[in-house]
């Protein structure tokens, strides 16, 4: 089967490489000519927002899917016309990339998410109470086009582009629930995932799993979850991203229509990676089992301040000594500050046990540049 995906970086890389094991053609479309995706797919150069490279790209493929949600759903669309395959489909891709739809589909199918204003203009008065979260409409990605705004002095800093303003949520723990559906109707969800982030960077620093919730909130989760699997319409991986608030009450911040960084800790810590999921889902195929196999982590590897240029990846070979400790790396030769480089997965015996090693070669290891 012929597979393309839009878009070449590390997400693809991570599919293409757990599907190898399978006989599949993958191509991948990606702008920049490095792309992790490079070595190992069939690679075309181009812009996967342009509407006739998607759509060259495109049509000769069984299936289309994504690694990146900001992509040309129009020509998405008119591939489906033609009766190409494309997972998910370009309704849900159209509606989940753009905030201020993706809002308004939560609120239709009852899905918890909090408070909003949609302004399309600076000239809208904004009614949401102070402290609240700007999030522009489109091209938000890691942490990019969100904002916080805390005070009166802060409304100078709003940006101008049509956004959702959304009420602040008193956030206790950020969770994740990547859930599936293949084309036959069968779903299937990853155990919950709790979410560390770093402040300054605003990219995900650990993640961990299980995570231990009471009975009332994995409730909501899976209620959640149901409301939402039922509402795609669509086959598809989804990473649903949640607050759970100091009150107990838990609601969605956002989804990714892919793959995610919240699901890394599923390459060693599941009995199926996220990655095996979407190559079954983009086939078809029944879904994988995704029991957990005990405590597991991850470590994102990013960038360090103040280094650019060729990647040097510092104290790795110490980390490499550690048992239950498995290094994913990217395949990007230059770092620049918070670049995402790759990751290291942790495997232990408690939480305890997960948070001092994961700390632990959090410290160890640095990516600086030659």
């Amino acid at each position: 089967m012929k597979i393309g995906i839009l878009g070449g970086g590390q997400l693809g890389r991570m599919l293409i490489q757990s599907a190898l094991k399978y006989d599949d053609e993958f191509y991948t479309l990606d702008p920049a000519s490095d792309a992790p995706c490079n070595s190992i797919s069939n690679f075309t150069q181009g812009n996967f927002n342009d509407y006739e490279t998607v759509l060259n790209f495109g049509k000769d493929k069984d299936v289309v899917t994504i690694e990146i949600e900001h992509v040309n759903a129009d020509a998405l669309a008119e591939l489906e016309n033609q009766g190409v395959k494309v997972v998910p489909n370009s309704k849900i891709i159209k509606t989940i990339q753009q905030k201020i739809l993706q809002k308004e589909f939560y609120k239709a199918h009852d899905i918890p998410s909090p408070e909003f204003q949609v302004v399309w203009n600076s000239d809208e008065k904004i009614v949401m109470p102070l402290p609240f979260v700007q999030k522009m409409n489109t091209g938000g990605y890691d942490g990019k086009g969100v904002q916080v705004v805390k005070t009166e002095a802060d409304y100078q800093n709003l940006w101008k582009e049509a956004s959702v303003i959304e009420n602040l949520v008193d956030i206790e723990k950020e969770l994740s629930v990547i859930v599936a559906r293949n084309e036959d109707g069968e779903t299937k969800k990853f155990p919950v995932t709790e979410m560390v982030a770093d402040p300054k960077l605003n990219l995900l620093d650990f993640n961990i799993c299980p995570v231990f919730l009471n009975e009332e909130t994995q409730k909501q989760i899976d209620i959640i979850t149901e409301k939402f699997l039922n509402a795609i319409n669509s086959p598809g991986l989804f990473a649903i991203e949640l607050f759970l608030d100091k009150e107990g009450k838990v609601w969605v911040n956002e989804t990714a229509p892919r793959l995610h960084n919240s699901g890394h800790q599923s390459q060693e810590g599941n009995a199926n990676s996220q990655f095996e999921q979407m190559y079954r889902v983009v086939k078809n195929l029944p879904l994988a089992d995704t029991d957990v196999l005990g405590y597991s982590g991850m470590l994102n590897l990013v960038g360090a301040e103040g280094f650019a240029g060729k990647v040097i990846y510092e104290g790795m070979e110490e980390v490499l000594k550690l048992p239950k400790t498995y290094v994913h790396l990217y395949g990007k030769t230059e770092t620049k500050p918070g670049r995402k480089m790759g990751h290291i997965n942790v495997l232990a015996d408690s939480r305890e046990e997960l948070m001092e090693k994961l700390i632990k070669v959090k410290e160890m290891v640095r990516v600086i540049a030659q």
